[in-house]
């Protein structure tokens, strides 16, 4: 049984001064992936729904917030078979933990239009650290926040019992993202 495993969630948050800059995602253009290995082939997935809540002034990055939300029933390997497997509670338990999530701790610029965003990662009901670098581009009131981070699918619980062998689903899970972005101030 082929099966892989999605996970991303980059940026879910609190509240912000009334003076912080709200960006809203324009979801079309936007996509969340993610690349394992089964049996040693890269196998890359997909998230078809997710959400995103940012406060962000570029100019004072700390005071801002990051949202991220998944719907974790839209993980997608494009394999009808691997599909329907991924809901399962062996994988995802979507139907106890239908959301994947990340709520930021903290933003630290770091110059150029890149940025750390610290957090906390909750997939299926396990919470972990995560330091996620974040590189934002504009042209003109468009923004696009692009990066990619690893996780270890097993601190998540994904893919229990048998699937726990890294041999067959190795135990790393390249996350990506690419989120267009209208309203955030310039860099």
């Amino acid at each position: 049984m082929k099966t892989h495993l999605i996970l991303t969630a980059a940026l879910l948050a609190g509240s912000l001064p009334a003076w912080a800059q709200s960006a809203k995602l324009v979801g079309a253009q936007s996509e969340v992936t993610s690349v394992t290995k089964q049996m040693g082939v890269p196998v890359d997935g997909k998230f078809k729904k997710f959400d995103a809540q940012i406060s962000l002034d570029p100019k004072k990055p700390e005071t801002g917030s990051v949202a991220f939300s998944i719907d974790t029933g839209s993980a997608s390997l494009g394999v009808p078979e691997s599909d329907a497997e991924m809901p399962k509670a062996t994988w995802f338990n979507v139907a106890k933990f239908p959301q994947a999530t990340f709520k930021s701790s903290a933003i630290k610029g770091l110059g150029g239009g890149k940025f750390e965003v610290a957090g906390k990662l909750d997939i299926k009901g396990n919470a972990r650290d995560v330091v996620v670098p974040v590189l934002i581009t504009q042209s003109g009131a468009n923004s696009t926040a692009t990066g990619s981070f690893v996780i270890k699918r097993l601190d998540f619980k994904i893919g229990e019992g048998e699937w726990t062998d890294t041999t067959v689903v190795a135990n790393d899970v390249t996350v990506k993202f690419k989120l267009a972005l209208t309203g955030l101030g310039p860099l």
